[in-house]
């Protein structure tokens, strides 16, 4: 029983990436219901400037494979350090925006369920890159998540990632957050249509932690509001 909720669930939220890709870059651009006022906006844009600055200063060279790619947001930063990028998501509709917005040569897109996917045997990348998709994982999953990454990644390679803080303004204005425990949150689209989605809370420490039992060595660390970001290896 708890197996098939679990499907239906992440069907449920990879329904809901894909209605809401038209929408997506709202909420990172801060406009319509993600609107919270020039301070507020201004704190959110100098926090994602922080986070661009960090993946700079990892320079993530070689073959750079991203997964959740989404809209672009992200893949627009890594194409100009990569020799080769591979952005894999399991949304068409965001596959679709993320090429007409980059038009960058010599990606490789690939539509795929992550919670499904598998490298070819053999295929290794230097840099993995998931932005907003770890906290998406269900932590009955997330051993699975990071064996999949580990597996994907050559020798002395190195993985980025950034993820939400816990905040309310980061989300909608019509959206609540739920009690801290809570790992399934309600979503609305600006239509009105609800979907629900898992959605995990990261402290660095509980996290670095994690990751060391899994045999990570990682570098995490908070901006000021809005977000969790650092760098993994593999020991």
């Amino acid at each position: 029983m708890r197996a098939m909720q679990d499907f239906t669930l992440l069907q449920e939220q990879l329904d809901y990436y894909r209605a809401r890709a038209a929408e997506y870059d709202e909420w990172w651009l801060r406009r319509g219901r993600y609107d919270r006022g020039p301070v507020l906006n201004g704190k959110w844009f100098a926090e994602s400037a922080e986070v661009r600055s960090a993946l700079a200063v990892l320079r993530p060279a070689g073959r750079v494979l991203e997964l959740a790619c989404g809209t672009g947001i992200w893949t627009e930063q890594l194409a100009p350090y990569a020799s080769q990028l591979t952005a894999i998501d399991g949304s068409a509709e965001m596959l679709a925006i993320n090429a007409a917005r980059v038009q960058a040569p010599g990606i490789r897109y690939i539509e795929a369920d992550l919670f499904h996917w598998h490298p070819t045997v053999g295929n290794r990348y230097d840099t993995i890159f998931f932005g907003f998709w770890l906290s998406h994982v269900p932590s009955e999953r997330f051993s699975d998540f990071w064996r999949l990454v580990g597996s994907c990644l050559a020798p002395s390679g190195r993985v980025f990632f950034v993820d939400s803080r816990r905040q309310e303004t980061s989300t909608a204005v019509d959206h609540t957050l739920p009690d801290p425990s809570a790992t399934v949150l309600q979503r609305r689209l600006n239509d009105g249509r609800k979907f629900r989605v898992y959605k995990t809370f990261y402290h660095p420490v509980q996290l670095s932690e994690q990751l060391q039992n899994l045999g990570w060595s990682a570098d995490i660390k908070l901006t000021a509001n809005y977000f969790l970001y650092g760098s993994a290896t593999c020991q």
